[in-house]
């Protein structure tokens, strides 16, 4: 975490995911994530345009038309780390922003904020551009299912337009940011309405880790409806989909899972071992969203992206979503000569998931009677975005250490670090010790389960045995953080490092109010929260 701001001498500046370079912002020739300048420099002409957008909106006095909501949602999802490495198409949708705009006027210019003397300040309107940006995937994700909410794309706008407000004060941003996260958590509602009415609510599921022989496809990314579109298209060609990374809670999802019995399991782990995973891989990729890496030349060929996804050279899937040139590609191919296992992270041959809100709080009574028993002693949310450093081996180590009278929730590609580790049952119960809920929008299915135990106790959420232990690597992480922090959820555990857009006098204030700390190590937070 750095206090630091755009120079002249630099290529680029972005400091808006975890694996900033140095822990503080990426300035070179390219971004860790591999991101060029170029279309850094183009992404932030995109976010500039998006700005005075959202502000001609509100001058005009009127709300974004729905055709202009989608337009500002896709544009805050293109700037996600991960998402699209293409400046010509960022480019192309900045000029869609224009001329879509209602107004005439220059596009805020985000070295404005790069270079923002008050380091609390600019800050404060990172957190909130960053949560937008999460908020926007989630807002779209709902709205291609039908799923749209007039107020919340009037809040996108009037948020947008106080990031480019120089006038802002630092009370009024805190306040924003209170707003913010009250807004993220109606977004993450909206996408679980749209999710459960469109595919029913999740179901717990084993899924295997074998791939079975015969030709395939690999999807990745969050869009169920993608993931629809591409199962109903592959049934009956004699081709097997599996998921991979964000897209494993397809499989609870029973008009999925049910309808489509091609839908066979899940490929590898999660987003950041991809390059070695998908290695001669002898079947096609399809990206429906993050995270999509620097490609590999064992399978640059057989990857095509759909949806806000884009990178130089690789076929894109428009928006008629005809998903003919993946089949024929994974026929050519044709797969595994057998069935092959691709263990997970921990020697595991299968994974479970679907323990969304409904499913566990069928089982609400069985959980209170056995905290009151005393069998079942602390609940643990482990989890969120997956990356690259290293110390992330922390949230494995953490979860192999917890006594077996709790309980793990998990969910988001963090999950990939202890979902298949063989923690079995809580002792002298039937309860599951790990249970995925899901992606990472559905931390709002984390939240309600933590509401509803709250009142089977009578007491608040903050007052349960139940301890937040996260990890966050973009800006999806960042506006369920935000979320939780709006709805006073207290006391969380964040790592591997703290945001470096959070200046010290913000980490400071969030540390007062919320009590949010930084990861120590597994020993040292056990001991914390269980004390003994």
């Amino acid at each position: 975490m750095a206090e630091r701001e755009f120079r002249m001498d630099e290529q680029m500046f972005c400091f808006q995911c975890e694996q900033a370079a140095g822990c503080t912002a990426c300035t070179g020739a390219a971004g860790v994530c591999g991101k060029s300048a170029e279309t850094a420099a183009a992404q932030d002409r995109l976010t500039g345009a998006l700005i005075a957008f959202a502000g001609q909106l509100i001058a005009a006095g009127r709300g974004p038309a729905p055709e202009q909501a989608r337009l500002l949602m896709q544009g805050l999802f293109t700037t996600i780390t991960n998402v699209n490495f293409d400046p010509a198409a960022v480019d192309a949708l900045t000029r869609r922003v224009h001329d879509a705009s209602p107004g005439t006027g220059p596009d805020y210019d985000m070295q404005a904020l790069w270079r923002e003397p008050d380091a609390d300040r600019r800050s404060l309107k990172c957190f909130v551009l960053f949560s937008l940006r999460g908020m926007a995937a989630y807002n779209y994700h709902a709205r291609v299912l039908g799923r749209i909410d007039p107020e919340l794309d009037r809040f996108f706008c009037t948020a947008l337009q106080a990031v480019g407000d120089p006038g802002q004060t630092t009370d009024a941003l805190w306040q924003l940011v209170q707003a913010t996260g009250e807004a993220s958590y109606r977004c993450m509602e909206l996408l679980d309405a749209a999710n459960t009415g469109a595919f029913g609510d999740p179901e717990p599921v084993q899924v295997p880790l074998t791939i079975e022989k015969g030709p395939f496809i690999v999807i990745s990314g969050h869009d169920l409806y993608d993931a629809q579109q591409l199962l109903e298209q592959t049934a009956g060609r004699g081709v097997n989909v599996y998921t991979h990374s964000e897209m494993l809670p397809a499989h609870g999802y029973p008009e999925l899972k049910r309808r489509y019995p091609h839908l066979k399991g899940n490929f590898g782990t999660a987003w950041q071992n991809q390059q070695r995973e998908f290695e001669d891989i002898p079947a096609p990729i399809l990206f429906t969203t993050n995270c999509i890496m620097p490609l590999r030349a064992s399978y640059a060929d057989r990857v095509f992206t759909t949806s806000v996804v884009a990178y130089p050279g690789v076929p894109h899937i428009d928006e008629g979503r005809d998903f003919s040139p993946v089949i024929e590609k994974a026929l050519e191919l044709g797969g595994y000569a057998q069935d092959t296992l691709l263990p997970g992270l921990n020697g595991g041959s299968t994974v479970t998931t679907g323990f969304a809100r409904t499913a566990v709080l069928q089982h609400a009574d069985e959980i209170v009677q056995a905290v009151r028993d005393g069998k079942l002693r602390h609940f643990f949310l482990v989890g969120g975005c997956d990356g690259t450093r290293p110390s992330r081996r922390y949230y494995t180590e953490f979860a192999r250490l917890t006594p077996p009278d709790t309980i793990l929730l998990t969910l988001a590609c963090g999950k990939f670090r202890l979902n298949d580790l063989p923690l079995g049952t809580v002792p002298g119960t039937g309860l599951p010790r790990i249970l995925d809920v899901g992606q990472c929008n559905d931390a709002y299915s984390a939240i309600r389960i933590a509401l509803a135990l709250a009142d089977a106790f009578g007491c608040g959420v903050n007052d349960l045995p139940l301890s937040l232990v996260l990890c966050w690597f973009e800006q999806k992480a960042v506006c369920i953080l935000i979320a939780l922090l709006a709805l006073g959820i207290r006391n969380i555990r964040l790592g591997p490092t703290l945001p470096p857009f959070l200046s010290p006098g913000v980490v400071r204030t969030l540390q007062e109010r919320y009590g949010l700390k930084p990861i120590a190590t597994p020993e040292a937070d056990l001991q914390a929260i269980l004390g003994g």
